[in-house]
Parts: structure tokens; C-alpha cells; sequence
């Protein structure tokens, strides 16, 4: 599971991923428990909503010494489940969301050049997020709850003792959070909103061994932050037919520096990442067709968040061009949603020092179904 942009997951829902994720100040469906919780004040009734996005993620490299190597061919479902409750005669609103807003799943195979540094890795990140939300005027309204993480991890390397020898950690842990969000609607064709996901850190706790060097596993832990990020947008509807809207994201990579796994059989192992904070400039469009149907596109831009002195090829990044289209209709009681998104980015050169054989040039390609059903009583 990854969508570039460090390891973070962008794609939460099909209607909003159509319009290129442009829906935090539009927000009215259930999946605004994750895009900005305050807009489940704008639902009425029990609505429920389930989907998935299917990404086909292909990373490749052509090395300055010569050789290419390509990333393993994997469709990776990520799955996502909201539910909101709210009354039209009542200011308070209730949410529940189960959503991945990081992942990455990366497997260069056992035979790649620089597998000192990369072979295989797999991060899973999932939240179970319930919400409250307040509706304070009838043209605004706030939000906020509590977040439980679950993380796994899973790392697969070389570990540079003798030719062919292979470090692995697996492990997981649990660790809590919060979000946030708001809802202004100053006129009648204009709505502003922001949300809030919170930093958290987690202590990775599992086994790690170095084959064929040491018999045995050890028990091992390792630290890690997972970023905040802010996402905010302009919602403006010319026309009931129309809905157009800007959005930025912020995500704090800062937060994320040196995990060191402690307790391996051959002592401290490093990984130096040091990234830097980055943003997504989004636009998504919304026209109604009638009878209920309608269809949307979006671009969005995403800047790359991996500087050059810490480029690792088990996380490839680099800036992100993201066009997405889709269509659905929403009846009375069942609503669905299709949508496809293509990411692409430049290509790019990296040079970590002389003879390192993770010098050369990376491309990134990643291809993505999106699926959702909802239903409302």
C-alpha cells in the first residue's frame, strides 16, 4: 500500500477520490469522518459506506553502472468503512470511521543490487476514528474524537556481513491519536473547512534475525513517528449542478528521523530517513447529470518528501502528478461510486556517493480502481 507522498495513503473514498481528493469543505457523504469530520452535520439519518481502492504500484530503476531492475507486480486492496449518525432537529452528529491514512508495501526481490538497502518492506497502518460533531450556527459546525492505530511492520534486507545474508524484523504495536475538523458555509454557494489528523509514535515490538549468520531470533523494538497532517479546502457551487473545489494538504514529515531497531542479533540497526514536510495542491469538479447521477474529475500535485542524502529505494519518492475521473449516482436509499486514478511522476536521478548501487534513475507508475457503496436509513 502507497501512493508515493512518503507512505501516506491519500485515497479514503471514491466520490472524493474522483475529484482528486478536493472534498474537505464539500464533505457529504459518510467518508467525511476522515476528510473533515464537522460535515457530518450536513447528513441526516443512519448512513453507512463501504469501499476499497485496488492499486497496481510499479517502481523501476536503471543504475549509473549499468543493469535495470523493477519492483514486484502487486494489486494492493485498501479498504475503508464509515458510518454516520445525525438528525436535522439536533445540533450534535456521531461518526465512526476504520480507514489506512499510511501504508506501503515495496518488494524489489531477492536479487536486486542494492539490496543492502532494500529488498522488502510493508508498513500497515489502520484506524478505528469515532467523532463527534457540533453544529454551533446552521452555517457552521466543529468536530473532533479520538484515534486507535494499529500498526505492523515487516523489513527485509541485506545485512552486509557475508554475501547473501539477510536482515528481517517483523513487529506491530497500538498507539492513539485525534482528529479534528470545521465547517463554515459564510454564503449560500461558498463552504471552508479543515481537518486535523494528529502525530503519533509507536513502539514496534517483534523479532528480528540475520541469515544465514545467526541462528535464532531476537526479541526486538523499534520507535517510530507517524506524521501530522492538515487538509483544507474551498468548496464553490456556481449552480446546484456544479461544485468545484481547491485543496492543500500539509503532512510534517519532520516528525519522521532515524528508527533504530534495538535487540537484533548483531546489535543496533539504523535506518536514517530525516524527511521533509511537503504539501498536495488539489482541484476536484462535480457536475449533478439528474436523476440523481453525476460525475467528477480532479488533478492534484504532490511535492516529493524524500530528500536526496537519505533517498532509500524501499520508498521511492518523488513528486506526483495524480489526474482522477469517476461517476456514481446517489439514490434514496443506496448510493455508489466508481472512480480511476493514474499517479505518475518525472523521473529521478540520485547519487549516494561513489560506487553505491542504488545510484541511477527511478521512475514511479501506480494505477488505481476505486469502488464504494453506501446506503442510507
Amino acid at each position: 500500500m502507497a501512493h508515493s507522498i512518503g507512505f501516506r495513503i491519500t485515497h479514503q473514498d471514491t466520490e472524493a477520490i474522483a475529484r482528486a481528493n478536493a472534498f474537505v469543505a464539500t464533505a457529504d457523504n459518510p467518508s467525511a469522518v476522515y476528510y473533515n469530520p464537522a460535515g457530518i452535520t450536513r447528513l441526516e439519518g443512519h448512513n453507512a459506506r463501504v469501499g476499497f481502492h485496488a492499486i497496481s504500484i510499479n517502481s523501476s530503476f536503471r543504475g549509473d553502472a549499468g543493469g535495470t531492475e523493477h519492483s514486484d507486480f502487486a494489486i494492493q486492496p485498501v479498504p475503508h468503512l464509515y458510518y454516520a449518525y445525525a438528525t436535522e432537529d439536533q445540533p450534535l452528529a456521531f461518526g465512526l470511521g476504520i480507514f489506512a491514512p499510511f501504508g506501503l508495501a515495496l518488494d524489489w526481490g531477492d536479487d536486486v543490487v542494492f539490496r543492502n538497502l532494500a529488498i522488502e518492506g510493508q508498513i500497515a497502518y489502520t484506524t478505528i476514528a469515532p467523532v463527534v460533531a457540533w453544529r454551533l450556527h446552521p452555517t457552521f459546525s466543529i468536530a473532533a474524537g479520538p484515534t486507535l492505530n494499529y500498526v505492523s511492520a515487516f523489513l527485509r534486507r541485506g545485512a552486509g556481513v557475508v554475501p547473501g545474508d539477510e536482515f528481517r524484523f517483523r513487529g506491530n504495536d497500538f498507539c492513539f491519536g485525534a482528529k479534528a475538523g470545521f465547517l463554515w458555509q459564510p454564503v449560500e454557494k461558498v463552504s471552508i473547512g479543515a481537518s486535523y489528523f494528529s502525530q503519533s509514535t509507536v513502539t514496534l515490538r517483534g523479532q528480528s534475525d540475520v541469515k544465514p549468520v545467526i541462528a535464532g531470533e531476537s526479541g526486538t523494538t523499534a520507535d517510530a513517528d507517524f506524521p501530522q497532517f492538515i487538509m483544507a479546502g474551498i468548496s464553490y457551487r456556481p449552480t446546484p449542478d456544479w461544485n468545484i473545489e481547491l485543496g492543500l494538504e500539509w503532512t510534517d514529515w519532520n516528525a519522521l528521523n532515524t528508527i533504530s531497531f534495538e535487540g537484533t542479533p548483531v546489535g543496533p540497526v539504523t535506518a536514517p530517513f530525516h524527511w521533509q514536510s511537503s504539501f498536495i495542491y488539489q482541484i476536484g469538479v462535480t457536475r449533478e447529470l439528474g436523476n440523481a447521477w453525476w460525475v467528477a474529475a480532479g488533478y492534484f500535485f504532490a511535492e516529493n518528501s524524500v530528500p536526496d542524502a537519505t533517498f532509500n529505494p524501499q520508498v521511492p519518492d518523488t513528486d506526483l502528478h495524480v489526474p482522477s475521473i469517476g461517476f456514481g449516482r446517489r439514490g434514496e436509499r443506496w448510493s455508489w461510486a466508481v472512480a480511476t486514478h493514474v499517479a505518475v511522476g518525472p523521473e529521478r536521478s540520485i547519487n549516494l556517493g561513489v560506487g553505491n548501487p542504488a545510484n541511477g534513475t527511478y521512475k514511479w507508475l501506480d494505477v488505481g480502481v476505486n469502488l464504494s457503496v453506501g446506503y442510507h436509513f
